[in-house]
């Protein structure tokens, strides 16, 4: 079943260009009925080893640029393991709001992402590095609470505001989400938040997943992909975000 959710996960996310731990969380916590920690931390784990295989991918292509990955992995780095700090404070049911929430905000990302690209003046020199900085630290921070690469933040500010390439900022920001991904996945096995036995079948059907679907997207419209999964991702958000409080069973003690 492991193997197949990460297929599952890894093709999608290869389809539209996001992190399949978009799929890959719902899947582990609706089918295989996982707790919403465990799976963001299970989730984080497998996508450290995506990061790897994309990153050396576009390295191969010239599409990576070091000095920027670096700036962003080092404040990434500390604010991942804050991010999964804060996740593990919260209870379930608010956890999973959170993950909804979020699933709408990639959703709504998609949809204007064509739109979004340089509408603004590119940052140089110092402001172009607080950008970078910046990015990771959102970023970092994203990733450890949701479990998620968040590739989707760092091309975002990349592109937007720092003048990067699309294909330059999408390989630089798997780079830095290794560092920051393995920060955030180690605190979580610490706090007993990482399905470990799940790993052997998840891993390697995330990596076989996402070169099907990466291999796959060329032959399709961009944007039927993007309206298609966006209705998905929106589906899936509202479900998560209806999550009921549970009612307190018993009155406490005088």
């Amino acid at each position: 079943m492991s193997f197949l959710v990460g297929i599952l996960a890894g093709f999608f996310g290869g389809l539209v260009g996001v992190g399949g731990a978009v799929i890959m969380i719902p899947f582990m916590v609706g089918v295989m009925k996982i707790g919403q920690h465990k799976a963001h931390g299970t989730s984080l784990v497998a996508l450290v080893f995506t990061g790897i295989s994309g990153a050396v991918t576009y390295a191969l292509k010239g599409s990576v640029d070091i000095m920027a990955s670096v700036l962003m992995a080092a404040t990434a780095v500390f604010a991942a393991r804050y991010g999964v700090l804060f996740a593990h404070v919260l209870p379930e049911w608010k956890l999973k709001r959170a993950f909804g929430g979020f699933l709408i905000f990639v959703s709504i990302f998609m949809l204007t992402k064509p739109y979004l690209y340089h509408m603004a003046s590119p940052a140089t020199g110092l402001m172009k590095v607080m950008v970078l900085l910046v990015a990771g630290v959102f970023t970092g921070f994203l990733s450890g609470m949701m479990g998620v690469g968040g590739g989707a933040i760092m091309v975002a500010a990349m592109v937007l505001f720092a003048g990067f390439g699309q294909h330059i900022a999408q390989g630089s920001s798997m780079l830095a989400m290794i560092p920051a991904g393995a920060s955030g996945a180690y605190t979580y096995w610490r706090l007993g938040n990482v399905v470990t036995g799940i790993l052997s079948g998840l891993i390697p059907g995330v990596l076989i997943g996402t070169f099907i679907g990466g291999s796959l997207a060329l032959a399709i419209p961009d944007a039927a992909l993007r309206v298609i999964f966006a209705a998905v991702l929106t589906w899936m958000g509202t479900r998560n975000l209806r999550t009921p409080k549970p009612q307190m069973n018993e009155k406490k003690s005088p």
